[in-house]
């Protein structure tokens, strides 16, 4: 199921965009203004921020290294180079290059459909008023975005409220995005300086020079660089399980959240090997691997007249021919080869490389079997009760058009019997697979949520309610109480009288968000006023998780639930509810292609008479 993260579907677009039209928006703020009040002085030079309308100041666009472009281009970040001159911090940086997108509105100047720059290292900072100055140790909250890794930037993500409601420092910092951020080419390898410049992973070591920026600045803001939580959401919240496992990373953090996360390893052999494994005997590479890509870029050219010539002249090219056309392509050009999906810009490609220096090549069993293995810190994972409804609100496949513009739900039973599948393997595999290896390694330090809301209003008849419910991201708003600006057409998925619930709702998770940040243990909230949030009891029938919901619908309350392979096999076996053997048999790959709990010969007989025997596993679209 994690393998969909980085897969959408246009139509949520549409649906988000049909949400967005029904209300007025406002008019955009007047650019702050920076204050000298607000004057730091840092190793790199002095910058200047801006006081925020919620008791906070805010520093922008800070570079926390030096642009990785022309020689820096598939390299470990490098420390930033003094400010020629102060830096008024008042605006965010650039974004790093990405398709545009709907869920990150940035400027195309050329209109080529891609937008950002290579010289995108930088973040943002949020402080109480007088953090500096007041003699105390403020928790730092550091936040990764998410995108599949392939779109978004830190911007959105105004960390103005959650500092300044809980007197902690929130920062927000950019990374290389798609094949600049993780490319692994034995090319590239060959040449490279250290084994940092060669792992593929640049990305995560964007993630660890932020890191490590905080150690060395935050102080100056009020920030205790002696207590770093790291959270983040979607493809951050598996760069946060990648720091978790990364020996890079090691003192940079003390706490880490996950939220829609989980671990996503990929093999060197998948990240460069030709997907049809060419030649003979060559374990089959992923679909957008490097052997791939330069196949791609050479047919771009002209210089190859199909692929099959392509991936001839690709394995007959020096490694010096390759690293000069590699890294003479424009970024455009290079983030073009992939194709975007139409709308929200993602796409799929090797990430999170097991290179053996920055990422290791092991399973999760294996890393999380003993504290000696990984950056053993107090954990809280955690995901949405519908995640995958994000991505079916209005496919084609789930959703019909009436009139070209009233969308219906073609089959609610179908859909939300699909919906539970795909979010409770996402469940699994986020949360509580990771959470009862964890919790067995490290004890009484893991934690583990599911957020339940689901009170959208109906537009033109459609029940966002039913459509959406609790999907993928919808509780980021909710921790940085923030309902406008984290992505658009979001901020405007809330019925009007079901607000005063949903900011009550809001204030609770951010009051457990950042008690953890203060002591590890979400417990009772800052003000200790909360449900207790025991942690994850890998004993039967023990509390596992808490679920977050508005007192109408049950309430904040603890469960006893765990979703396993095994568990959801057994539902799905005695599912006898579907509507066709069809939906039995994608269902069943789609849960379980890929994993150990795949058998063929039960699948073969799965429901009885001919079984899945029409439907073979390794040609059903899974998304």
């Amino acid at each position: 199921p994690m393998a969909r993260v980085g897969i959408v579907v246009l139509a949520v677009v549409v649906a988000l965009g049909i949400v967005w039209a029904l209300w007025p928006s406002e008019a955009p703020p007047p650019p702050p203004t920076a204050d000298e009040a607000t004057t730091v002085e840092l190793a790199q030079g002095r910058i200047t921020g801006f006081v925020q309308g919620a008791g906070t100041h805010a520093w922008l666009g800070i570079p926390f290294a030096q642009p990785p472009v022309d020689a820096l281009r598939w390299r470990a970040p490098q420390p930033p180079a003094p400010l020629a001159e102060p830096l008024a911090a008042t605006s965010v940086g650039s974004a790093c290059v990405q398709f545009a997108n709907a869920l990150a509105v940035l400027d195309d100047p050329d209109g080529d459909g891609i937008v950002g720059s290579e010289d995108c290292l930088t973040l943002n900072v949020y402080a109480p008023v007088g953090a500096a100055a007041d003699g105390r140790k403020h928790p730092v909250m550091f936040w990764i975005h998410g995108g599949g890794n392939s779109i978004g930037h830190a911007g959105p993500y105004d960390g103005g409220m959650l500092a300044a409601n809980h007197d902690v420092v929130v920062v927000a910092a950019n990374y290389r995005l798609g094949p600049l951020g993780w490319f692994s080419h034995p090319a590239l390898r060959q040449a490279a300086a250290n084994a940092e410049d060669a792992s593929g992973n640049y990305g995560t070591l964007d993630v660890v020079r932020a890191l490590q920026w905080v150690q060395e600045n935050v102080a100056t803001f009020g920030g205790d660089p002696g207590n770093v939580t790291v959270f983040g959401e979607s493809a951050g919240g598996m760069n946060v399980m990648a720091l978790l496992v990364s020996p890079q990373a090691a003192g940079l953090f003390h706490r880490a959240v996950v939220q829609s996360g989980g671990l996503n390893l990929t093999p060197l052999a998948t990240a460069e090997e030709f997907a049809e494994g060419i030649p003979e005997g060559v374990a089959p590479g992923h679909a957008n691997s490097s052997a791939e890509v330069l196949a791609t870029l050479l047919m771009r050219q002209g210089t190859a007249a199909d692929k099959p010539a392509a991936r001839r002249l690709a394995r007959e090219m020096s490694g010096q021919e390759i690293r000069d056309l590699l890294r003479g392509t424009s970024a455009p050009e290079l983030v073009s080869l992939y194709g975007g999906d139409g709308g929200l810009g993602m796409f799929s490609f090797p990430a999170l490389l097991q290179d053996g220096t920055v990422l290791p090549a092991a399973t999760a069993e294996e890393l999380f079997a003993s504290t000696e293995n990984y950056n053993a810190v107090p954990a809280m994972l955690g995901t949405n009760r519908d995640e995958v409804k994000l991505f079916m609100a209005l496919s084609p496949e789930w959703v019909e058009q009436r009139f070209w513009i009233f969308p219906r739900l073609k089959n609610p039973d179908a859909y939300n019997r699909a919906a539970r599948y795909g979010s409770d393997g996402w469940k699994v595999s986020g949360v509580d697979r990771l959470a009862r290896l964890m919790s067995a390694a490290q004890g009484d330090s893991v934690f583990a949520y599911r957020f339940d809301w689901d009170e959208e209003p109906t537009v033109l008849g459609y029940d966002l309610s039913q459509a959406m419910g609790a999907a993928h991201g919808l509780e980021i708003a909710f921790i940085f109480g923030n309902f406008g600006g984290i992505a658009p057409g979001f901020g405007n998925l809330y019925d009007e009288d079901r607000i005063p619930a949903r900011d009550i709702l809001s204030r609770s998770m951010m009051s457990y968000w950042a008690e953890f940040a203060y002591s590890g243990d979400p417990g009772r909230g800052r003000d200790g006023a909360e449900v207790p949030w025991q942690p994850w009891n890998n004993a039967p029938n023990a509390d596992k998780m808490i679920i977050f919901d508005t007192a109408q619908d049950g309430g904040i309350r603890m469960s006893s639930e765990e979703v396993t392979l095994a568990s959801l096999k057994a539902q799905l076996l005695a599912d006898t509810t579907f509507a066709d053997q069809a939906e039995r048999c994608l269902t069943y790959v789609r849960l379980f292609r890929g994993t150990e709990a795949f058998q063929p010969a039960e699948y073969a007989g799965l429901g009885g008479g001919e079984g899945c025997a029409a439907y073979p596993a390794d040609e059903l679209d899974l998304f």
